[in-house]
């Protein structure tokens, strides 16, 4: 569709199948939805499905990386080692579908204002 109509009029039947394969938890046509959506111009955000995966931790530490701290910053708050908070950015960037703190609060800002709506 993104071929023959265009990517506007695709964007909205992807991310319809991309959170349809979330909730039945589907990872290889999720990731492969995602894509094409990336490829329509919309930005990957998190899904309310994948932050309920992460633990309240990892939901903190991604909180105060997306606000822009360091990981010696987020220890600090937090009472743990700066490695300690790398390694759990480690596990929740896969668990969010992201690779960058940019995307971090891309996607975490974008999952508030679906669950404001």
């Amino acid at each position: 569709m993104r071929h023959v109509q265009g990517r506007a009029e695709a964007r909205q039947f992807l991310a319809a199948a991309a959170e349809a394969f979330e909730r039945l938890g589907a990872s290889g046509w999720i990731e492969r939805a995602r894509a094409e959506l990336r490829a329509t111009g919309v930005v990957p955000r998190a899904s309310l499905l994948n932050l309920a995966s992460l633990t309240w931790q990892e939901r903190r530490i991604a909180d105060l990386a997306a606000g822009g701290l360091t990981n010696k910053e987020i220890g600090k708050r937090m009472h743990l080692s700066p490695r300690t908070v790398s390694s759990h950015l480690y596990r929740i960037f896969p668990k969010l579908g992201i690779t960058t703190r940019a995307a971090l609060r891309d996607a975490l800002s974008r999952t508030e204002d679906l669950s404001e709506v």
